[in-house]
C-alpha cells in the first residue's frame, strides 16, 4: 500500500504535523529543516490556520516586546491566517482587475476599543506587517469606525487607497509584482517606497521572508 492507515479519530492537524513539512516560501529553494519549525514562526502565533508566516513579526522577540511595553507602548493582537495566495504575483496588465486570495481574519472588540482610545488621545497605530493593515482596513465600517469582525477578506490595496486606521508600518522588502509591494507603495507613497528599495539594493539589504525590515509612515491623508 502507498498509504499508511491511521486511526479515524486522528485530527487533521495531527496528520499534517506528522506527515507534512513547513511550507517555506517558493523562493526558498532548499528543503525545510528542523530549525524552520521555530525560525519560520513568529512569537505571536497562537492559533493554527496560516500556511505562511507574517514575516514582519520575525523581527520581534519577547525581550524586545517587553522593552517596547516598558516605554509605554500598548501592544494588541489580531488574527489573520495567511494563505498560499500571498505569494501569487499580479499577472494582469490592469492590476485593478487582480483578484485577491481570501484570508480568514478576526478583529476583537478589545482591539477596537484600544485603537479608538489611542486615536482619541492623539496616539499612533503601528501595524507590524501588511497582514495587520489588511485586517484592520477590512474591519472598518461605512462610518470609518473599526468594528469587531470575524470574516474572510479579499481586500486588495494599491496606490490611491485611502487608509483609515494605521499611522505607521513595519514591513519587509517584498517580491516585485506582488500585491504586498502595491500595498506598501499605497501606504508610504510610491516615490518614497521606491527610494527605500533603491537604498536597500545599493546597500545589499536582505529581501523577502528572512530579510531586513523598514519602517514607513503613512503618506499624508
Amino acid at each position: 500500500d502507498l498509504f499508511e492507515l491511521r486511526s479515524l479519530d486522528s485530527s487533521m492537524e495531527a496528520l499534517l504535523n506528522a506527515s507534512g513539512q513547513v511550507p517555506l516560501p517558493p523562493y526558498v529553494t532548499r528543503r525545510p529543516d528542523g530549525e524552520d519549525m521555530t525560525r519560520y514562526q513568529t512569537i505571536f502565533a497562537r492559533r493554527p490556520g496560516a500556511v505562511a508566516a507574517p514575516t514582519s513579526g520575525l523581527h520581534l522577540y519577547q525581550e524586545l516586546l517587553d522593552e517596547i511595553a516598558g516605554r509605554g507602548v500598548e501592544i494588541r493582537y489580531l488574527t489573520l491566517h495567511v494563505g498560499v495566495g500571498t505569494f501569487q504575483p499580479v499577472r494582469v496588465l490592469d492590476f485593478t482587475t487582480h483578484r485577491m486570495h481570501a484570508e480568514r481574519y478576526e478583529v476583537t472588540a478589545e482591539l477596537c476599543e484600544a485603537v479608538s482610545a489611542t486615536k482619541s488621545r492623539g496616539g499612533r497605530v503601528v501595524a507590524v506587517g501588511t497582514t495587520v493593515v489588511r485586517s484592520l482596513e477590512s474591519a472598518v465600517n461605512a462610518n470609518g469606525d473599526l468594528q469587531p469582525t470575524s470574516a474572510e477578506t479579499r481586500l486588495f490595496i494599491y496606490p490611491g487607497y485611502k487608509f483609515r486606521i494605521v499611522d505607521a508600518l513595519l514591513t519587509n522588502f517584498h517580491v516585485p509584482k506582488s500585491s504586498l509591494i502595491m500595498l506598501v507603495s499605497a501606504f508610504g507613497g510610491y516615490e518614497r517606497v521606491m527610494a527605500a528599495y533603491r537604498h536597500a539594493v545599493t546597500n545589499r539589504y536582505r529581501f523577502f521572508s528572512y530579510g531586513d525590515a523598514m519602517w514607513l509612515y503613512a503618506r499624508s491623508r
